[in-house]
C-alpha cells in the first residue's frame, strides 16, 4: 500500500473595516494527513473559517482556486499534482470559491460566525509519494 501525506493549507487574511467596522479571520486549515492510492474510497476531512466583526457587517468569505482551477483544485509535489476540492456543504456538491461560474461565497450575517469547509480527494489518483500541498486565500468581502 503506498501512501502520500496531502495538505491544503488555508490563509487568513485579517482585513481592515470599512467605515467603523473593523472584521478579522480565523482559518483552521485543511490537513489530509496520508492519502491512501488505493483505497476505493474518497479522502475526506473538514476545516473551518470564522469571521468576526465588531459591528453588524453583511459580508461574504470566498476562497481562492490556488494552483488549480475551482473545477479542480491541485496540490503539487514537485511535478505531480493530487486534485481535490473545497465545499460548502457535506455533500460536497457546491464549490466554495469567489462566486464567479461553478462556485459559491458564504455569506455572513449580524457580526460573524463559524463555517465548515468540508474538503474531498477523490479517490484512485495514482500519484508517487511525496508531501503534496496548495495555498489558498481566505477573503473577507465586505
Amino acid at each position: 500500500m503506498r501512501r502520500t501525506r496531502a495538505v491544503a493549507c488555508l490563509l487568513a487574511l485579517g482585513l481592515p473595516g470599512l467605515a467603523a467596522a473593523e472584521c478579522s479571520l480565523s482559518v483552521v486549515s485543511v490537513s489530509f494527513g496520508s492519502y491512501d492510492t488505493l483505497s476505493l474510497l474518497d479522502t475526506d476531512i473538514t476545516g473551518s473559517v470564522a469571521v468576526s466583526c465588531d459591528v453588524e457587517t453583511p459580508s461574504q468569505v470566498s476562497l481562492s482556486a490556488g494552483l488549480g482551477s475551482f473545477s479542480a483544485r491541485r496540490m503539487q509535489s514537485g511535478p505531480h499534482a493530487l486534485f481535490y476540492n473545497l465545499y460548502l456543504d457535506p455533500t460536497r456538491l457546491s464549490i466554495w470559491g469567489d462566486g464567479s461560474p461553478g462556485t459559491s461565497l458564504v455569506s455572513v450575517s449580524g457580526s460573524g460566525g463559524n463555517y465548515t469547509v468540508y474538503a474531498r480527494i477523490p479517490a484512485r489518483q495514482n500519484v508517487p509519494v511525496g508531501d503534496y500541498s496548495d495555498t489558498i486565500t481566505v477573503s473577507l468581502i465586505f
